[in-house]
């Protein structure tokens, strides 16, 4: 359980470091932003909840609340090192399951609030999901074949003298591409893009929102944490213990993680999904081939 309380921590590290690169961005000294993520917070508790004419309050509470809690259980499988809060042999399928709980969470609170931008954002989301889903799999499954194991804490003592992100790196370019695509961030925001006016957190407010803005933080991170033993060789490291070389590796993943979003605009949709469906996709396929005949 500490390693999902950790997580948490670092998602607020995230959407801190996210406001002080966005004060920068506008010439701003940028260190009081370090606690904008609190002032918001505080003040989304004791904002008033907005509602739609027709909306359906069951579907928008259980697709807002659904986002954190599928960032949460799939944070319990990801190891700190040595330990994990959730031993599970399955880890990286279950880990991609919550991914894909995700995927609903998004839609219900989309198609909830019974607004037309909200709705199509929700949709933008699904088709987004599903173009990134494959090459996210892919990914998984070759770190898991190399390592001839689902259990995220044996693929990363299977990275021994060499990581998987070293001789896998395409696996590993469309881990981080997809994991963008996941959290809906960055080039890959359209879900909740300018466009739509928010898209699929258009009507969301108050606690809604907080709640909701939390949850794609924590898939955020969760994803950042995940490449740790999946592609960067987990707690390995000199010196330093274990869990402490993994979180200092998920920090620098992070880091990069949010870093994309001010250096690289949001692009077109259509093009996102070719590059997707073209590119990425066979890509990944051509590097889990071999992966395979490599260690087969």
């Amino acid at each position: 359980m500490v390693e999902v309380l950790v997580l948490g921590g670092l998602s607020v590290a995230a959407a801190s470091l996210h406001a002080v690169l966005m004060e920068r961005a506008d010439g701003r000294p940028g260190r009081a932003a370090c606690v904008e993520p609190l002032r918001e917070a505080v003040r989304l508790v004791g904002r008033q909840r907005r509602t739609t004419w027709k909306a359906d309050r069951l579907l928008v509470r259980v697709g807002v609340v659904a986002l954190p809690v599928a960032a949460a259980l799939a944070a319990a499988v990801v190891p700190l090192g040595g330990h994990v809060a959730a031993d599970l042999p399955v880890g990286v399928v279950w880990f991609n399951a919550m991914e894909v709980v995700a995927w609903a969470a998004v839609w219900l609170a989309g198609w909830g609030v019974n607004s037309a931008f909200a709705l199509v954002g929700g949709y933008r989301f699904l088709a987004q999901g599903l173009a990134y889903e494959l090459p996210h799999m892919f990914a998984l499954i070759t770190a898991a074949l190399a390592a001839h194991s689902l259990d995220l804490r044996e693929i990363a003592g299977a990275q021994d003298g060499l990581w998987f992100g070293v001789w896998m790196p395409v696996a590993f370019a469309a881990y981080l591409l997809s994991a963008l695509a996941m959290a809906f961030w960055g080039p890959l925001g359209h879900p909740v893009g300018g466009d739509l006016a928010g898209g699929a957190a258009l009507e969301l407010s108050g606690p809604d929102r907080l709640v909701f803005l939390a949850g794609r933080y924590g898939l955020l991170t969760v994803a950042a944490a995940a490449a740790v033993p999946l592609f960067l060789g987990g707690g390995a490291g000199p010196l330093l213990p274990g869990w402490l070389w993994s979180l200092v590796k998920a920090c620098a993943v992070l880091a990069l993680l949010v870093w994309t979003r001010q250096r690289s605009p949001v692009l077109r949709m259509d093009r996102v999904m070719d590059v997707a469906w073209t590119v990425l996709i066979p890509a990944a396929l051509l590097q889990m081939l071999v992966v395979g005949i490599v260690v087969v």
